[in-house]
């Protein structure tokens, strides 16, 4: 079961709730890993395929060219 809306927190002030109950779900570009983005009013969500129900992160799109500038330059690598 889809999420229907993203759950809010304080960290999520000025941020609309969206509805990503129709969102078109994107796996990532090389196929790795189990994430999927989606492009909803503006925003970008990011959420685990293995886990469609659970609550997706949501992105402005300053804050995801500097989440995807950070993946690319390796400050999230766990290995």
């Amino acid at each position: 079961m889809a999420d229907r809306t993203t759950t809010r927190t304080l960290a999520d002030v000025g941020r609309p709730e969206l509805d990503l109950s129709g969102a078109d779900w994107q796996p990532s570009r090389r196929g790795a890993g189990d994430l999927q983005v989606a492009f909803v009013e503006g925003f970008i969500a990011m959420r685990d395929s293995d886990r469609p129900g659970e609550p997706s992160l949501v992105f402005a799109p300053n804050g995801w060219r500097k989440f995807v500038l950070g993946a690319r330059a390796g400050r999230f690598d766990l290995a």
